[in-house]
């Protein structure tokens, strides 16, 4: 299995990097470039590309920027 890295945007999008399928829905396979390196997804919403970011978020005031719980 390749490797497939998820990063969380600050205030931005899942930026995906690695080989892997994105489905939507119904089951049905997105078209994706196997030469790109990385697609941003959509978390704001407001994207005319959904599922993909579209940069949309920069004007919509989204906010959220999730942190890994520090265990004690």
């Amino acid at each position: 299995m390749a490797d497939v890295t998820i990063r969380m945007r600050p205030n931005g999008p899942f930026l995906v990097e690695g080989p892997f399928k994105l489905l939507d829905s119904q089951g049905r396979e997105y078209k994706l470039d196997p030469a790109k390196p990385a697609y941003a997804l959509c978390r704001c919403g407001h994207s005319a590309k959904r599922p993909f970011c579209d940069g949309a978020h920069k004007g919509c005031d989204f906010v959220s920027d999730e942190q890994v719980p520090v265990l004690e």
